[in-house]
Parts: C-alpha cells; sequence; structure tokens
C-alpha cells in the first residue's frame, strides 16, 4: 500500500510541468517574490537549463550512460531529471499561519491591515508564531494588490497535490477544490493513475487476485508504469500477498517501536541500553 502511494506522488511529480500550466503557474512574476524565494526561483531557472539539455538528449535516443558523459552530469542528477524530481519551483511546506488564514482573510477584507496589531490579535488566540511570519504574510497581500492581475500563484508541491487529489471532494477547501478541478481537467493522465492505483489498493483489500492481470495490462501504459513493472517482477510475492491471510503487520510495528525508542534516547542507544530498555526483565 505505501509503494503505491509512492508511486501517485512520483507520477505527480513527472506531471508538473502539465500542472503548472493547467493551473495557470507556469509564470511567476518576479516582482511578487520575496529574497528568499527569488533565490529559489533563480535556482530553479539554472534546473530547468539543465533539465532542457538532459530531457533533448534522452528524447533524441541517447543513453543515459552517454548523456552523463556528454554533459558532465551525474548519473544520479541524470536520473531524477528523468523521472521528474526536478520540477518544482518552490520547497513547499505548510505555513503556521495555514488554520488561521480564514481569519486574517477577513480582518484584511475589514481593514485591519497592520501586520504588528495582527500579530498581537492572533497572540490572544493561541498564536505562537513570530512577528515576522505575520509582517511577511501582510507584506505579500500588500504586493498582490499593488500588481494588476492578482497574486503569486503558486503549484503546490507533488506531495501535497498528491495528497489533495486522493482526497474527498467534500475534505476540501474552495481554493484547494478550484486547484484539483483545473488540475483534473487539465492533466487527465493524473487522474488515469489515481484511479490505477486505487484499484490495486481495492485489489489488495478484498484479495481479488483474478484482477491482477488486468490490472497489469492497464498500469503499463499509464503514468505509474514502473510501479506496475515492480509489480510484474515480483508477481508471485504480490499473488501470495493477495491471497496469503498472514501478515507482517506486526513485525512492522515492533520496528517501528523499537526506532522510536532509540531515537528518543538522542544517540545513545547502542544494543546493550536499548536490550535493557526493551527486553522484559528476568
Amino acid at each position: 500500500m505505501e509503494n503505491a502511494s509512492r508511486a501517485f506522488v512520483d507520477a505527480v511529480r513527472k506531471s508538473m510541468r502539465q500542472t503548472r500550466a493547467a493551473v495557470g503557474t507556469s509564470t511567476i512574476n518576479p516582482n511578487l517574490l520575496t529574497a528568499a524565494e527569488r533565490i529559489q526561483y533563480e535556482g530553479y531557472l539554472h534546473h530547468e537549463e539543465t533539465n532542457g539539455v538532459i530531457l533533448d538528449l534522452a528524447k533524441a535516443g541517447v543513453t543515459i550512460k552517454d548523456i552523463v558523459r556528454r554533459t558532465g552530469y551525474s548519473r544520479g542528477l541524470v536520473r531524477r531529471v528523468l523521472r521528474g524530481q526536478r520540477s518544482d519551483v518552490f520547497r513547499t511546506r505548510e505555513s503556521s499561519l495555514e488554520l488561521l488564514l480564514p481569519w486574517l482573510d477577513a480582518q484584511w477584507a475589514a481593514r485591519h491591515r497592520n501586520g504588528a496589531e495582527l500579530w498581537r490579535r492572533l497572540l490572544q488566540q493561541g498564536f505562537r508564531g513570530s512577528l515576522r511570519v505575520v509582517t511577511e504574510w501582510a507584506t505579500r497581500r500588500r504586493r498582490v494588490e499593488a500588481v494588476e492581475g492578482g497574486g503569486l500563484n503558486r503549484t503546490p508541491s507533488a506531495r501535497t497535490l498528491a495528497r489533495l487529489i486522493t482526497l474527498a471532494r467534500d475534505q476540501l477547501s474552495r481554493s484547494e477544490t478550484v486547484l484539483i478541478a483545473a488540475t483534473e481537467s487539465g492533466v487527465p493522465s493524473l487522474v488515469e493513475a489515481r484511479e490505477i492505483i486505487a484499484a490495486f489498493q481495492t485489489m489488495i483489500r478484498n484479495k481479488a487476485l483474478a484482477d491482477l492481470g488486468p490490472w497489469l495490462e492497464l498500469a503499463d501504459s499509464s503514468l505509474v508504469a514502473a510501479f506496475g513493472r515492480g509489480v510484474k517482477n515480483d508477481h508471485a510475492a504480490v499473488a501470495a500477498a493477495i491471497t496469503s491471510a498472514w501478515s507482517n503487520g506486526q513485525t512492522e510495528g515492533q520496528i517501528t517501536k523499537l526506532k522510536l525508542v532509540k531515537r528518543q534516547m538522542y544517540g545513545r542507544g547502542k544494543l546493550d541500553l536499548l536490550e535493557a530498555r526493551l527486553a522484559a526483565p528476568a
């Protein structure tokens, strides 16, 4: 199941260029970028130049080994480019203001636009973030309103987009619903990949071994073809996983517990101390 989810995230990464075009974020307005985002954007432009050289050679039928020899780039870099793993403009992560954005939008609409004052009001609601986070948000809003045609549009990261695509529509906000609708209409191959991954998970849960052959044929021509080839190569093991009543869930749970305890010990978790902490007393 976990490998299937990872395969779908990889499929989203491969189609990020099409997704940006579909949701209208393929063009970035540098006037709306913060200093840190501008550095990221300049790095992205350099990455795109590198990506273009590698992709053009790959389209011409040049092997990975020859691309490495001609360009001087590492084999790992070439593989990442061909897998679509170097296409994100921004390193997107969830902001501490994420849950407070509706309240901030309401305050902004009511003309309360002083960043320091908004921060003090947030503190009264239990907010623990810094003043800088709020003032940068207010600065961004002012820049957006000063530029014709709206704000800084950006596509979420591939992992975030994969999560949104697989969520039920009633669990999405209005902006997320618009984003996913544009993505699905502009990149139908992502919808197909989502349905194939969902069919695989259903097949495992229902132990429907008869569906494995048709599923492999369907996956072979989709964005998750690499995952399908992996399943095909391990056909016997996957078939056993579908039909067998046994599970390694207990083993995985014990491994997770062991890793958790080890990390709690801040590097002091050597075998003797781990044994003393985990082993049952004699």
